[in-house]
């Protein structure tokens, strides 16, 4: 990478970093503080966790093709706006009314899929996937450290602490897109990154890609609806809440380290539908555990290592399968599709969850979850095996166009490459390779060699 694209990638990671802490903090400490707002409910306090997903949901892929037309910067920075009003109407509530207006105003900034195409702007297609890859690290990363901050937060200053930070952070990220993230020289639509409406239909009628979508609908479902007892659970075992992070932070790095060899043997040993159907079984472990043992600290704090064991590895593994399985012309609508389906699953998740902790109790929130998982369970077992197939994009801006044909079907015939999808509108070459086969010199050889002509 340059200079120029190392700047661009961590910049807008962090972007990403800071809105991710502010919707993920709030998280494992909602229910235990809701008791002070006027209003509140079992049904209503998981529409406070989770009402953002449904905002998110809705409003990310007309975000991104607004992108398109009125510039990354400008929607970017209007998502970030309008998450600050969100975060500002929360803090100032008192009702459990304010906190849900709050929680939706902050999800109607869904600058995600902006932020991809900015990515995409600002790298050059051979290190695009690197990119790709560090924000997906950066949200993962996010995503720990909110676990942990949020009940210490919570702890000194309250809910309305947190979103008051939350505001916080979000100002500083405008800083940051107006004065440290590059400027694109050009901006176009990069189908490895963007969703294409003309495309969603297809991707949509893709039966190996649904299964997918639905397995991160049910992850986040039932991650959503856990996190409006677990906490309750913990406090009810004897832990006050500003010492929740202690359970946290050991039980996400632990079963982050576990998961690392299983990530290795599914990558590398090409055992990828073993280890993701072994992965939705942990979970569902977990919550047949959780069901009959939640009564004692322990016990909780072993459910929640196992499932996080089980969701850590299916949050690494799941990208990398849509990746797989996507045509490479079509991923950037495959992920669209995938990232709403999450988003929905937060939102059915904590709905649903509510409603059933308010009507049975926290032990059927556990069942609940069971029986999502099971299903998910039943559907990934008739999953396909993935093609351990990689995107390779190449710019053909240096070959002559006539040449163009001749130029795919030499490297067509290449071993290793399994298919060449050309873009003229956007002067790229989608191909799909298998890393292990391919002859990465005898590749870079042909494509010196036509550049040249």
């Amino acid at each position: 990478m340059s200079s120029m694209e190392r700047r661009a990638t961590l910049s807008l990671s962090s972007i990403y970093v800071l809105r991710m802490l502010g919707l993920f903090m709030i998280l494992p400490v909602l229910s235990l503080f809701a008791e002070t707002l006027e209003g509140a409910t079992p049904l209503l306090i998981g529409l406070a966790i989770s009402v953002y997903g449904l905002t998110q949901a809705i409003l990310q892929i007309p975000f991104g093709l607004m992108s398109d037309h009125f510039g990354r910067k400008k929607i970017i920075i209007l998502g970030l706006i309008l998450f600050i009003a969100g975060s500002v109407v929360a803090a100032l509530s008192t009702t459990i009314y304010g906190v849900l207006v709050g929680r939706a105003l902050q999800g109607s900034g869904a600058i995600a899929a902006a932020i991809m195409a900015m990515v995409a702007d600002l790298t050059q297609e051979v290190h695009r996937t690197k990119a790709m890859a560090m924000i997906g690290a950066s949200i993962g990363i996010s995503f720990g450290v909110a676990m942990t901050l949020g009940p210490i937060i919570a702890g000194f200053s309250g809910i309305q602490g947190i979103f008051w930070l939350t505001a916080v952070l979000s100002f500083l990220a405008i800083f940051v897109v107006l004065f440290v993230v590059p400027n694109p020289e050009h901006t176009k639509v990069h189908r490895d990154a963007e969703l294409d409406p003309a495309q969603f239909t297809t991707v949509l009628k893709n039966k190996d890609l649904l299964r997918l979508d639905y397995g991160i609908f049910i992850l986040h479902l039932v991650l959503t609806a856990s996190f409006i007892i677990v906490p309750l659970l913990l406090r009810d075992a004897g832990l006050i809440a500003k010492d929740h992070w202690m359970v946290y932070l050991p039980v996400l790095i632990t079963s982050m380290a576990v998961i690392i060899p299983f990530v290795i043997i599914a990558e590398k040993k090409r055992k990828m539908k073993a280890v993701f159907i072994a992965a939705v079984t942990t979970v569902l472990i977990a919550y047949i555990g959780l069901y009959f043992f939640n009564s004692s600290l322990v016990a909780l704090i072993a459910g929640l290592w196992v499932f996080f064991c089980g969701f850590n590895l299916l949050e690494a593994t799941l990208p990398s399968l849509v990746s797989k399985t996507a045509p490479g012309n079509l991923k950037g609508t495959a992920m669209g599709a995938y990232s709403s389906s999450q988003f929905m699953g937060a939102f059915i998740g904590g709905t649903a969850g509510g409603w059933v902790y308010g009507e049975w109790g926290a032990s059927y929130v556990f069942l609940f979850c069971a029986c999502a998982a099971a299903s998910w369970l039943i559907v990934a077992l008739f999953m396909n095996p993935p093609q351990y197939l990689a995107n390779l994009l190449i710019s053909t801006e240096d070959i002559a166009e006539d040449n163009l044909d001749a130029f795919i079907a030499e490297i067509v015939a290449l071993d290793g490459v399994a298919s060449a999808t050309l873009q003229q509108s956007e002067q790229v070459i989608y191909f799909k390779v298998d890393n292990a086969q391919l002859d990465k010199e005898q590749f870079q050889y042909s494509l010196s060699q036509w550049s040249q002509v």
